[in-house]
C-alpha cells in the first residue's frame, strides 16, 4: 500500500514520522506524497497546546474529503495518546489510533483498517525506546537522533509526561550506531533530541558522556542538542560544550517566566536567581555561546509585577532568540485546575510586547556579526532564491549567502554583510579564516 504521513509539532514528531516510515517500509509499504493517491493517510499529531490540537482536528475533516473512497485514516502521536477512543467515536472518519509507545503495531493497524476493523493501541510501555526499528535509509545534511523519550518533570502546564510517558534513555551504542548510519547516508550535522536531553543516563554514561563519545564519531562535523531543563544543565555538560570541537556553542534553555511566584506555580524547580547564575556560568565557560529560550506569558495568577519580572529577565539575559507563547489551558495538566484569570486581551498584549523586545535584542546581537567571518555548514539552495545558498553557524544562526564555489555539506567561511532579526546575509570568503575573537561574537553579547 502507498502511505501518506503528515506531521505536526516538534522535532520529536518529525523524528517519529521518519521512524514510522522505516517501519512501514520494512513491512512492504511505500511512501506517498499526495493524500489523494494514498491507500492510507496517517496524521502524526501534537498536543502541547490547545491550538495545535484544534488544528489537527480540523485537518482530519479536510483529509476525509480528499482521500480515495477505499483509503483509511489513522492518527498517531500525542493527540492519539490523549484522546484515544474519542477519535474513533467522533465524526472525523478515523479508522485507527496508535499511541506514542505503540508504533510497532502500525503495520498491523493499517492492514486491519483495510480489512474493515477499526482499532486503538495506546498502551504505555515504560521501556519502549524503539531500538528494534529498522536502520534509517535516508538522511538530511542536518538530521536528528532521539536519545531519550518521555519526561519526569511534570511542569504544571505541560501535557508531555501524560502523552509520552516517563523518561527512558536509549542505549549509548544504539545512539552512536544510528548517528553513524546517518553519516554514511550523508548527514554532517546531528541534533540529539529528547524532552529533557540533560537527563540522559545509560548505566554510568550521562549526557556529557554521550557528547564525548559522539564527538569521536568520524565524519560528524557538528553536534547539537535540545531541549535542556535548567535544573539538569550540569557542569559536565557545560564543559562538553566548551571543550569538545564538534559540539556547537548553542544551548536552548527554557526559562518560561522571570517571576519566582510563577516559576513555583509552574513547578519549574528553580528560581530566577538560579537561572541567572546558570546563564552567567555558561557564558563565562563558553565565550560566544548562543542562549535561546522559551517564554510563557499569561499563566494563571500572573500579575503585572510577575509579567514585568519576565520582561526584566529577558532584558538582562539578552537571549539570541526565543519561542514565546501566551498560556492556554491543557486539559489533564495540573495547571488546568487553576483559574485561568488573565484576560485574553491582556495575554495578547503581553505576548506582543515580549515578541517586540526579543526581536530588537536578536537584531542587535545579529548586527554585531556584520563584518566578521563565520563558519557555516551549507545545507543547500535558499528556498526564496535558488541562486543563493543557506546554512547555519555553530550558534544556530541562519545564513543566506552568495557562494557558487561553496560545497553543500561543507563547513565554509562566510563574510557577514547584512543582518536582521531573522537571517544573516553574506558572501563566501574562501581562505578568509575566522579568528577566535570573531567566533566569540557569534553568540549573545552578554552583559551590555
Amino acid at each position: 500500500m502507498r502511505i501518506y504521513i503528515e506531521t505536526y509539532g516538534c522535532q520529536m514528531n518529525d523524528y517519529d514520522s521518519r521512524m514510522v516510515t522505516s517501519m512501514l517500509a520494512a513491512a512492504g509499504h511505500a511512501s506517498e506524497t499526495d493524500p489523494r493517491r494514498a491507500d492510507a493517510v496517517i496524521v502524526n499529531t501534537c498536543s502541547v497546546r490547545e491550538r495545535a490540537e484544534d488544528r489537527v482536528l480540523g485537518r482530519l475533516r479536510q483529509l476525509t474529503g480528499l482521500m480515495k473512497p477505499d483509503a483509511v485514516l489513522g492518527v498517531i502521536g500525542c493527540v492519539a495518546q490523549r484522546m484515544a477512543d474519542d477519535l474513533l467515536s467522533s465524526a472525523h472518519g478515523v479508522d485507527f489510533v496508535v499511541g506514542t509507545d505503540q508504533y510497532e503495531r502500525l503495520p498491523e493497524a493499517v492492514a486491519n483498517a483495510h480489512a474493515g476493523s477499526r482499532s486503538v493501541s495506546t498502551r504505555v510501555v515504560r521501556e519502549q525506546t524503539y531500538d528494534a526499528r529498522p536502520s534509517p535509509t535516508e538522511a538530511s545534511i542536518c538530521d536528528f537522533v532521539s536519545v531519550m523519550r518521555g519526561c519526569d518533570n511534570y511542569c504544571s502546564y505541560c501535557i508531555v509526561p501524560y502523552v509520552r510517558g516517563r523518561e527512558r534513555s536509549r542505549p549509548l551504542d544504539r545512539v552512536l550506531d544510528e548517528t553513524r548510519s546517518l553519516i554514511e547516508l550523508g548527514a554532517r550535522d546531528v541534533t540529539f533530541i529528547g524532552q529533557n536531553v540533560n537527563s540522559y543516563l545509560d548505566g554510568d554514561v550521562d549526557f556529557a558522556g554521550l557528547l564525548r563519545a559522539a564527538n569521536d564519531v568520524p565524519g560528524l562535523a557538528r553536534i547539537r542538542f535540545a531541549t535542556s531543563h535548567p535544573k539538569d544543565l550540569s557542569d559536565a555538560v557545560i564543559d562538553a560544550v566548551a571543550g569538545l570541537d564538534n559540539v556547537c556553542e548553542h544551548v536552548h534553555l527554557p526559562v518560561q517566566s522571570g517571576s519566582d511566584t510563577i516559576l513555583e506555580a509552574m513547578n519549574r524547580s528553580y528560581t530566577r536567581d538560579d537561572y541567572l547564575a546558570l546563564v552567567e556560568k555558561l557564558r563565562a565557560r563558553v565565550p560566544g555561546v548562543a542562549v535561546t529560550t522559551d517564554v510563557i506569558v499569561g499563566f494563571p495568577g500572573e500579575t503585572e509585577e510577575d509579567y514585568r519580572a519576565t520582561v526584566s529577565l529577558m532584558d538582562e539575559v539578552r537571549f539570541d532568540s526565543a519561542f514565546m507563547f501566551r498560556y492556554s489551558v491543557r486539559a489533564g495538566t495540573r495547571a488546568a485546575k487553576l483559574t485561568d484569570d488573565v484576560p485574553e486581551e491582556m495575554k495578547l498584549a503581553r505576548l506582543e510586547s515580549v515578541i517586540s523586545l526579543q526581536r530588537s535584542v536578536t537584531e542587535e546581537i545579529n548586527r554585531r556579526l556584520v563584518g566578521t567571518v563565520q563558519e557555516v555548514l551549507v545545507e543547500g539552495p535558499s528556498e526564496k532564491d535558488e541562486s543563493l545558498l543557506f546554512g547555519k553557524t555553530g550558534t544556530s544562526k541562519v545564513v543566506v549567502f552568495d557562494g557558487q564555489t561553496a560545497t553543500v555539506g561543507g563547513l565554509e567561511p562566510v563574510l557577514i554583510t547584512e543582518a536582521s532579526a531573522w537571517t544573516l546575509r553574506g558572501t563566501h570568503a574562501p581562505g578568509g579564516g575566522k579568528t577566535r575573537a570573531e567566533k566569540d561574537l557569534a553568540g549573545s553579547g552578554g552583559p551590555r
